[in-house]
């Protein structure tokens, strides 16, 4: 394996162990709340909706990384 497949691999590791904990502490935090539907939404959750969704992020994360291979790929094509 040459480095760059090391480096990407170990960042991958990273995104899906951070992902893991991030996941089972939102689970934590939706299980230890009260019964009730009708909560109050988190201040921070309603002046950025779409920004704090983790579907939207991953979105914006992996397209921006497939614009930025493909920029290194333009880059270095012989």
């Amino acid at each position: 394996m040459s480095n760059w497949q090391i480096i990407l691999s170990g960042i991958v590791l990273l995104v899906l162990v951070g992902g893991l904990i991030f996941t089972l502490g939102t689970g934590r935090m939706v299980s230890t709340r009260s019964g009730e539907f009708d909560t109050e939404i988190n201040k921070k959750t309603q002046s950025h909706p779409y920004l704090l969704n983790p579907v939207f992020l991953a979105y914006i994360i992996g397209i921006g990384a497939i614009i930025l291979y493909i920029i290194y790929l333009g880059f270095n094509y012989y």
